[in-house]
């Protein structure tokens, strides 16, 4: 009887370690660099029209540089929408430099809810920065 309660706090005891290692790997698998990789540059972002409906949103964004002020010119932006809960296939749209710096996109939202836009931009020089934009409580039409 001894011996069975010693194995089974053994057991729940290896349980805890192991849960707790995945844990730990999930988190360091998950990071993102988004923080470091803005640093250069100054994202400048606005989703409208406000409140956000379903349908059409458009996404405008102005890039600079942080040293400098001066507008990032040339680079790729493309955008990513998903619904805040898992399930929903993400919506995707590109976003087209309309003036030096400035960038203008459209998402089409598919339903009412909390949504988060994945920036994808890949600056002139190759370097790729992610950054989201939260967009809450989308209304039905």
């Amino acid at each position: 009887m001894i011996f069975a309660r010693q194995r089974r706090a053994e057991c729940r005891l290896a349980f805890v370690i192991l849960v707790l290692g995945v844990a730990v790997l999930a988190d360091v698998g998950g990071c993102k660099r988004a923080a470091d990789e803005v640093a250069e540059i100054t994202i400048e972002q606005e989703v409208s029209p406000e409140p956000a409906r379903v349908g059409a949103e458009t996404v405008r964004l102005q890039l600079k540089d942080r040293a400098t002020a001066q507008a990032v010119a040339g680079a790729k932006v493309s955008l990513e929408a998903e619904m805040s809960h898992p399930g929903m296939a993400p919506v995707l749209a590109d976003a087209q430099e309309v003036a030096p710096g400035k960038y203008e996109g459209t998402i089409q939202f598919t339903m009412a809810g909390t949504w988060v836009i994945l920036l994808h931009i890949t600056l002139p020089d190759g370097k790729k920065i992610e950054q989201e934009i939260r967009v809450g409580n989308v209304r039905a039409s």
